[in-house]
């Protein structure tokens, strides 16, 4: 117990180090701070926070994964040609069983993670991510989770 608070405790003073050469944020009673951000993102437009799972392939062996090369490729021109503004991709691990298997699969995955207004264009745009990740890697699906949004900038 003792061991892993002493390490959380190390990583947080690292982080903070890390960041030490950022500037500081205007605090909100300095001139010029403000709660208004992006103006071209209206605040009363409707967003929508998608999650789309992306299986790079078997945890083990690692020569069976897609390559770092051709995700760098896909996210070229697949996900940043349809959403400019910005996504995160998360590292993660993912597990599934398959109807009647016996053991999971234990999948190497990207997290897409990315804020849209919700229109019909960016569920297009979705779709098209999903279903160029299929073809490219024969996967038979790609799990989506979608959820309205609070964002502000």
């Amino acid at each position: 117990m003792y061991r892993s608070l002493l390490v959380a405790a190390l990583c947080l003073n690292l982080l903070g180090c890390a960041n030490s050469h950022l500037p500081a944020a205007p605090r909100a009673e300095e001139p010029g701070a403000t709660l208004i951000g992006d103006s071209s993102r209206p605040p009363e437009a409707r967003w929508v926070r998608t999650e789309l799972y992306l299986s790079l392939g078997p945890q083990r062996p690692v020569e069976r994964q897609v390559s770092a090369q051709r995700w760098q490729a896909f996210l070229d021109q697949e996900i940043t040609a349809r959403f400019p503004d910005g996504f995160t991709v998360l590292d993660a691990y993912g597990q599934w069983r398959d109807r009647g298997a016996t053991e999971p699969e234990r999948l190497a995955t990207k997290v897409l993670v990315i804020l849209h207004e919700d229109t019909a264009a960016r569920r297009q745009d979705l779709s098209a991510v999903r279903l160029a990740w299929k073809r490219l890697t024969g996967d038979l699906s790609v799990l989506a989770v979608s959820q309205p949004a609070a964002v502000s900038f």
